[in-house]
């Protein structure tokens, strides 16, 4: 390890990460996900850097919106922002007691918190004209008809079922960023902007959650660039971001620059639901000042950090 000392990165862990390796999001399965994923990430924090960790929530948020389908009847149905909330809330005290587990293994006194981040969107964003987030499992007609009295708007997926479709806005400020960077500079490793962050407008001179779900990893650039991260991870389920992936050409792209990441995209190189925002995001990041970006697996953090592990982005 040979990140320096005090040096801010911003680690975003993907949805891989809290749930186990079958995709099971039970207690236990989301306890010893998290158990392993912040062992790197306590190596980091042992090597010296100041660690800023946010993470993906998707299948958390999905099981609460099929209690929210199943309790219809019964009481109403909480909107998506309060579900980004309480998942912000139930994954950071895993990984705040998980790192404050594996910091004390490794002899560090480093303290850890856990912010509720709410992030900014565009009340006018393309995205709420016409919603096409798929979000939660697939259902039957049924299921969706009663989502739509509430309001919700669902689409059909064929001889999959049914799922309802939310806005994904672009994320145009983190509103808790201030915070973020205060507990940094008192030495805390802070979570944050978990999910993206709980998606809010400018109402009434304040502000109001919305129907909404944020690309985690484009909300995660923006983070690292409010606190002036010099460095950004993206922890997936691959080592590397590849070209041709899932054909015979498949090649992984190893050190590179954002204009060559952009090429590729142009190209159609990366898939939109997966791969697609975790580049864009680390382009971004890059062509906005920072040092170093990288999209490796969960394992190779701690490598990827110093440039020598992964897909490493760099002017």
């Amino acid at each position: 390890m040979t990140t320096a000392n005090g040096e801010r990165v911003l680690i975003a862990l993907g949805g891989n990460a809290m749930t186990g390796p079958d995709g099971s999001a039970t207690p236990d399965a989301q306890r010893r996900a998290v158990k392993a994923a912040v062992e790197p990430v306590a190596d980091l924090v042992a090597g010296g850097a100041q660690v800023v960790l946010t993470h993906g929530n998707g299948p958390q948020v999905g099981n609460l919106l099929i209690k929210n389908q199943l309790a219809a009847s019964v009481v109403p149905p909480v909107p998506l922002d309060w579900c980004g909330a309480q998942t912000q809330a139930t994954i950071g005290v895993l990984l705040l007691n998980a790192l404050d587990r594996a910091l004390a293994a490794r002899g560090s006194a480093r303290p850890v918190a856990v912010v509720a981040t709410r992030t900014l969107v565009d009340a006018a964003d393309p995205g709420f004209t016409a919603p096409a987030k798929p979000v939660g499992r697939y259902f039957p007609i049924e299921t969706a008809e009663q989502g739509r009295a509430h309001g919700e708007i669902w689409r059909s997926f064929g001889a999959k079922g049914w799922r309802r479709v939310v806005a994904s806005p672009e994320p145009r400020e983190i509103i808790d960023a201030p915070a973020v960077d205060a507990l940094l500079a008192a030495g805390f490793i802070v979570v944050a902007a978990g999910g993206g962050g709980v998606p809010v407008v400018r109402a009434d001179g304040g502000f109001r959650g919305v129907e909404a779900v944020i690309d985690k990893d484009l909300a995660a650039q923006l983070l690292a660039r409010h606190v002036s991260a010099t460095t950004m991870v993206i922890a997936t389920n691959v080592e590397y971001a590849m070209t041709g992936y899932g054909t015979p050409d498949e090649r992984p792209i190893r050190r590179t620059t954002p204009a060559r990441l952009r090429a590729y995209a142009a190209e159609g190189e990366f898939a939109g639901g997966s791969m697609g925002p975790k580049v864009e995001a680390v382009v971004r990041f890059v062509e906005e000042g920072g040092k170093r970006a990288a999209i490796t697996s969960l394992e190779r953090i701690g490598d990827a950090a110093d440039g020598k592990a992964g897909t490493v982005i760099e002017l």
